[in-house]
């Protein structure tokens, strides 16, 4: 599976921005989707995965409610809307896949994941 994400750009505190995760995959019921970041001088943190299959979502405490991860069947592209941005959410931000049989229960751990897109800036200024 390749993965492509896309998106990324400075934006003010308090804006919206969308990403998009372009999948080489036509079809995403065999996978779980995730969304991860990593700021500068700091580890890879979780930010939201889904599971199609169930419709199950999950996100990190600190971007609950602020940002939703969506699949766009018509783009074939797992998206994350993030509204209401924060300079905290400055970092790359980089989509991955896993294959749905490794289970939901580990969906924001990082290791779990096999494919990795190349990750896309996001910059919240001030």
């Amino acid at each position: 599976v390749q993965l492509q994400a896309s998106g990324g750009g400075l934006v003010q505190t308090g804006g919206p921005l969308r990403l998009s995760c372009a999948s080489s995959r036509a079809t995403f019921n065999n996978y779980i989707m995730g969304w991860f970041r990593q700021a500068p001088g700091k580890e890879r943190e979780f930010v939201a995965a889904l599971r199609w299959i169930g419709n199950l979502s999950y996100y990190a405490d600190s971007v609950k409610g602020r940002f939703t991860i969506s699949i766009d069947t018509a783009k074939n592209t797992v998206d994350l809307q993030m509204n209401n941005l924060k300079p905290d959410d400055t970092a790359i931000y980089y989509c991955a896949a896993k294959q749905r049989r490794k289970g939901w229960d580990y969906a924001s751990r990082g290791s779990s994941y096999d494919y990795w897109g190349q990750g896309t800036l996001v910059t919240v200024s001030s």
